[in-house]
């Protein structure tokens, strides 16, 4: 998810008024895969379930696609977890399965060109209908009580979008303000530090143990300490750490620049595709690492990571093949791409689609729902973060989401949204960041300070959002898969809500408050997700004629189920 780094930015500003030294304090790699019971962390329990309950217990495969900006497939841990394609020959020019993609081997890139060029930056999708409509409407407000239907909702969208990019230029022109002076200073500190460190390549703890010999040496360091604190990721290097804190930088200034500067057509110019005709899929191109697989990396790690190879780190499932989607910029996601990005993960065999990303606006949402209900209709169970500002999306809008547009009486069966928790060693048992909602949030999973792969073939860090707890439950829901394959998707998303972790007695806070409360006003399952508790859950009930209890209902839904 693009704001992912939202946290980060804010903990710059904590570090930069002194306090960030006990602002976050440690937990130890890995974490999340802990026993609170054993180890002392709120980690979902994956360790105990492999030694005490899957011992000895045969699996069957599990493809899981990652919807992502793309993954390193050259990665020591990741290499032999990567699903290949095994109706293509790989560099034949040719589109052996007839799946209408050519050489297809890990997965598809949406975001190419024929030509083999790719979009790496993108706009934001509230820009882009906000100048699409003005074209329509001008400066004036259009008037509601003459307009059709048809024109009522674009002159609602309208007022929506300009509403939304005038707030978030006002809040990114003071990150800008704010980042400008550091962004400016960092490439003369780290010029410093490479000489008096006498190497090229450094992380934040040879950082942290470095002592300045000067006044200059003193200054680079604290710029650049600042970034390594700010993003907690101590274990990336100085190179990795530049470019994402210029991402971020250039992102802001974007943003800034939205509400006075119609934003570039990136992807129209490289895709070629006819954005307007969604059956117009056969677009992009083979390339699914295109020089932007740090997120999806990190994500695919946390899923399925080579587990017990005495290399980098463990993934959640033990037999899973990690298939690449790539559908998401540095900017906001197109509907058209997911939508085929979904259609292609189902297509393809895949049982679990992960997709870490997320946006307020979505003007092409039925396109997204067919290809939803195209997912549930073969069994295909969809994991979604729920986003990274602090809000409650029962009122504020996320999407994708589980709700069909033209249908307020249903939503998806196969689709899980994830909310991100912590631990009290790294700022809180909900993590300050994660959007919740009692109602559209189904369960929290470990999204804090969470150590997984990172480009580069053999590196490792530290990343937090809802884009890393996404994938902690979809790599939970591809163990249950695997190891219990009788169970349908609706068993293994209520499996996954019902043996979730309760916190009774204890108070959280909320996010973007100080306000303390229970966890069952944040999300609907009121828990964080356990992987023992799930695998005796689905134990039981596996093989069983008798259908599971239905997942649990949104609390606004449970009257009406009452009442008949």
């Amino acid at each position: 998810m693009k704001k992912t780094f939202l946290l980060a930015f804010v903990g710059l500003m904590v570090y930069h008024s002194g306090l960030a030294q006990t602002a976050v304090k440690d937990v130890p790699k890995g974490w999340h895969m802990l026993d609170k019971q054993k180890d002392g962390y709120y980690g979902i329990d994956v360790e105990k379930a492999y030694n005490e309950l899957l011992k000895g217990k045969k699996s069957v495969p599990v493809v899981v696609a990652v919807i992502d900006s793309g993954v390193d497939t050259t990665h020591e841990d990741l290499k032999p977890v990567l699903w290949h394609n095994p109706g293509e020959i790989p560099g034949n020019g040719i589109d052996d399965d007839n799946n209408g993609y050519i050489d297809d081997v890990y997965g598809w890139n949406f975001l190419g060109g024929k030509d083999g060029k790719n979009v790496n930056k993108d706009s934001y999708e509230a820009a882009r209908v906000y100048y699409k409509l003005k074209k329509k409407f001008g400066d004036t407000e259009p008037d509601e009580a003459t307009a059709s239907p048809e024109e009522l909702d674009e002159i609602k969208m309208y007022k929506k979008v300009r509403n939304l990019i005038e707030g978030d230029a006002k809040e990114a022109s003071l990150n800008v303000m704010f980042l400008k002076n550091i962004v400016e200073k960092m490439p003369w500190a780290d010029s410093i530090l490479q000489i008096s460190l006498k190497k090229s390549e450094y992380n934040g703890d040879d950082l942290q143990t470095f002592k300045p010999a000067s006044a200059d040496e003193s200054k680079a360091k604290s710029t650049i300490m600042a970034l390594f604190l700010g993003f907690q990721a101590s274990e990336m290097t100085n190179k990795r750490l530049l470019e994402m804190t210029e991402e971020f930088y250039n992102g802001e200034k974007s943003k800034a620049e939205a509400i006075v500067k119609e934003p570039k057509d990136y992807r129209g110019e490289i895709v070629q595709d006819n954005y307007d005709d969604i059956n117009d899929r056969d677009y992009g191109n083979n390339d699914v690492m295109a020089g932007t697989p740090m997120h999806g990396t990190h994500v695919s790690g946390i899923i399925a990571a080579s587990r017990n190879n005495n290399i980098g780190m463990n993934g959640i499932a033990d037999n899973v093949r990690i298939m690449t989607v790539r559908a998401v910029p540095d900017g906001d996601e197109h509907d058209k791409d997911v939508a085929n990005a979904i259609r292609y993960a189902v297509d393809n065999g895949a049982k679990v689609i992960n997709m870490s990303f997320g946006k307020s606006i979505s003007p092409q949402k039925q396109w997204v729902d067919d290809a939803v209900r195209y997912a549930e209709s073969k069994g295909v169970l969809l994991v979604h973060a729920a986003g990274n500002d602090a809000k409650d999306i029962d009122n504020n809008d996320n999407f994708p989401s589980a709700d069909f547009k033209n249908d307020t009486t249903a939503s998806a069966s196969n689709w899980i949204t994830v909310g991100a928790s912590g631990d009290p060693a790294a700022g809180g048992i909900i993590g300050s960041f994660s959007n919740y909602g009692k109602e559209k949030v189904d369960v929290f999973a470990p999204g804090v300070k969470i150590y997984s792969t990172l480009p580069g073939g053999n590196q490792y860090g530290n990343l937090q959002g809802t884009s890393m707890a996404s994938p902690v439950v979809a790599g939970l829901a591809a163990l249950l898969m695997s190891y219990y394959p009788d169970l349908t998707v609706q068993q293994i998303k209520s499996v996954i809500e019902k043996s979730s972790t309760q916190l009774e007695g204890i108070k959280v806070q909320k996010p973007g408050t100080d306000e303390e409360v229970s966890m069952s006003e944040l999300s609907r399952a009121a828990g964080i997700v356990n992987a023992y508790e799930a695998v005796k859950l689905a134990d039981s009930i596996s093989g069983e004629k008798k259908e599971l209890h239905q997942p649990v209902l949104p609390k606004s839904k449970m009257k009406k189920a009452k009442n008949g």
